[in-house]
C-alpha cells in the first residue's frame, strides 16, 4: 500500500559523490542550493482503515531544511510548525503532472516520515488525498506503477 520515489525529479546519478550533493533515504541536497526531504502523501482507502501512501520528495527552503535537519533526531520534533514546500516527485498515474504542487510538510515523531499535505486544489492527487480512493483505484495505481517501473513497492 506504499510506493516510493528513490530521489527527487531533479536528481541525476552523476551527482553521487559530489561534495555539494547528498542523497540519503530521507534527505537530499543538489549542488548545495536545492534541499529536499522525503515524506508521505497519505490517501485514505474508502471502506476500511487502510491508507495508501506515496513516498515523495518535497523541496524546502534552505532555512527550513536546516531547521528540519537540526531536529531530525530530536524527540518532540513533531511540535514544529509545518514547512512549506514544492512537490518534486512526478507520480506517473496523474495528469497534469504532480511536479511543483504546493505542500505543507508536517514533521512526525523521530523515526516516522513526515506527512505531506497538499494544497487543497482540484488536482486529482489533492482531491484523492481529501476524499479517499477505492480498492479498485489502489489496484489501478499498482498496475500502472509496476508497468512504468517508476517506483518501488514498499
Amino acid at each position: 500500500m506504499n510506493y516510493t520515489a528513490e530521489a527527487p525529479a531533479v536528481w541525476d546519478p552523476s551527482f553521487a559523490g559530489a561534495d555539494d550533493c547528498l542523497l540519503t533515504s530521507d534527505q537530499c541536497v543538489v549542488r548545495g542550493q536545492h534541499h529536499f526531504v522525503k515524506g508521505l502523501i497519505e490517501i485514505p482507502v474508502i471502506g476500511g482503515d487502510d491508507v495508501f501512501s506515496w513516498g515523495v520528495w518535497v523541496s524546502l527552503s534552505r532555512e527550513n531544511f536546516a531547521r528540519a535537519a537540526d531536529r531530525w533526531d530530536t524527540p518532540g520534533r513533531e511540535n514544529e510548525e509545518p514547512y512549506f514546500g514544492w512537490l518534486t516527485t512526478d507520480l506517473p498515474v496523474y495528469s497534469p503532472t504532480t511536479l511543483n504542487l504546493k505542500t505543507r510538510v508536517h514533521t512526525r515523531p523521530v523515526g516516522e516520515r513526515p506527512y505531506v499535505e497538499l494544497e487543497p486544489t482540484d488536482h486529482p492527487l489533492a482531491v484523492e488525498q481529501r476524499t479517499g480512493i477505492t480498492q479498485d483505484r489502489v489496484r489501478e495505481i499498482a498496475v500502472a506503477v509496476l508497468h512504468s517501473g517508476s517506483g518501488e513497492e514498499r
